[in-house]
């Protein structure tokens, strides 16, 4: 039944509004000031407010910008004895939907209130549709339209409720961390942790110690038993980032953990179950890594159960336009910009860019645009160069003759900072290619990384 709230100081029109409603069926409640109206309406127990512009306590248009900002769904018709032409328009700027003047027929009130209902009505049923749509070009935070993308969707909602092991493969930024953390919050596990280990990030001697853990005086430094990340995965997901880059020895440990569900800590010889569900991911070509001996065929079999390629960007422009504004929204919502929007040349821009970083690559560029841009709008002079010229290194400059000097590690170090920072920004955030422009590899680059506190 729906449920209208009489915010009115007058006890006589209070009488009449409720004669007149309660004979068309309606709930009603009441309220004499604006802190007594806003009771009901917080809790969601009101579908329309009829409130005199001279309610005590702040007003009518007070009580009327609460119950936007609490719930913009619920509407408002405002009432007054002495309301100007000028009332009338304050009001509905602020988002009445419907301003009548007392005395009024019971008719006028009547259509006010169908009027505002059945907008109200249309509004939930614009949102559900909007909610049902956004539902299909997404799951959870990827977004995407393009018939690849729905038909992962498709197969990610499909595998979510088992426990099979699934393998993300695609280019470095293409969001296969997203898509694994979807996996995991439409699966039954969803209440469990979600541990994400990056097996490129870290060195194989701590890699098994990382992920199975280890007893006390397995090696040096071992002071105590610590248990591994898959033990602190139990009743969830655990996520193996770059799997391909992990070494013969830690392919067979996976191996077993993946067929018998036991894992066994460095330094000890016995085993422990783990109930957990394993999504792996990597950017290499595992086949071709098969057939050159560098990953083993019975485990890449073993984890090639359910197989979902994540396209690039470049592959997928139709959803580049949905993408950016996904990103424009969330990160002007984070930075307290207000609603933003692209101009048509920024978009061009956008669309026509190659993105050799994919969509992480999208997020990073959008985030500089929002943080740095102070307009309502993003324009092209917002978005940086999104093909790079790469120039010839430049000579050091020389020091100036006054410079202090520095230890020479210091000064090594600053130095090096600085030229992985710029590799970063080179590569528009794809760690794997500037590992690559830098000629190390990927667990270097993150080893400094994470020495330098880049991220």
């Amino acid at each position: 039944m729906t449920k209208i709230l009489l915010a009115d100081p007058d006890p006589r029109s209070q009488a009449d509004l409720r004669e007149l409603l309660t004979r068309r069926g309606y709930e009603l409640d009441a309220a004499a000031d604006v802190a007594t109206a806003l009771e009901p309406v917080a809790d969601g127990d009101v579908d329309l407010v009829l409130c005199d512009l001279a309610l005590p306590g702040g007003g009518g248009l007070r009580l009327l910008q609460e119950v936007r900002n609490l719930r913009a769904e619920t509407a408002v018709v405002l009432l007054s004895a002495f309301g100007s032409v000028q009332d009338a328009v304050q009001a509905m700027q602020h988002g009445a939907a419907d301003f009548l003047g007392k005395p009024f027929a019971a008719d006028q009130v009547l259509v006010a209130i169908d009027r505002a209902l059945e907008k109200t009505a249309l509004q939930r049923e614009n949102h559900a549709l909007r909610d049902a749509l956004d539902d299909r070009l997404r799951l959870d935070n990827v977004v995407g339209a393009d018939p690849r993308m729905q038909a992962i969707f498709k197969t990610v909602k499909a595998v979510a409720a088992t426990r099979t092991t699934v393998l993300i493969t695609g280019e470095s930024g293409t969001g296969k961390t997203l898509l694994a953390r979807a996996l995991h919050s439409l699966s039954n596990r969803r209440q469990g942790p979600f541990v994400e280990v990056n097996c490129g990030a870290l060195p194989e001697s701590l890699l098994e110690s990382e992920l199975f853990g280890h007893v006390k005086g397995a090696f040096t430094g071992a002071v105590r038993d610590k248990p591994g990340k898959f033990e602190a995965a139990a009743g969830g997901t655990i996520f193996l980032d770059e799997v391909g880059t992990s070494s013969p020895a830690f392919q067979v440990k996976l191996l077993r953990v993946l067929q018998d569900r036991v894992v066994e800590r460095v330094g000890d010889t016995r085993t422990l179950p783990v109930d957990v569900r394993i999504v792996l991911a990597t950017n290499k070509d595992l086949a071709k890594a098969v057939a050159s001996g560098e990953f083993r065929e019975d485990l890449y079999y073993r984890i090639h159960v359910v197989a979902i390629e994540m396209p690039p960007l470049r592959e997928r422009p139709g959803d580049l336009p949905a993408l950016a504004l996904h990103f424009l929204r969330r990160f002007a919502a984070e930075h307290g910009r207000g609603a933003l929007q692209f101009t048509p040349a920024a978009m061009a821009a956008l669309a026509a860019a190659p993105w050799p970083g994919n969509v992480r690559q999208l997020e990073h560029v959008i985030e500089r645009a929002v943080v740095l841009g102070s307009g309502p709008v993003v324009d092209t002079a917002d978005l940086p160069a999104l093909v790079p010229a790469r120039p010839a290194a430049p000579a050091p400059a020389p020091l100036p003759a006054d410079a202090p000097v520095l230890p020479l590690r210091d000064a090594l170090a600053a130095a090096e900072r600085q030229i992985i920072v710029h590799a970063l920004a080179h590569a528009g955030g794809n760690r794997e290619r500037a590992a690559r422009d830098l000629g190390v590899n990927r667990s270097t680059l993150f080893h400094k990384l994470r020495k330098y506190g880049i991220r």
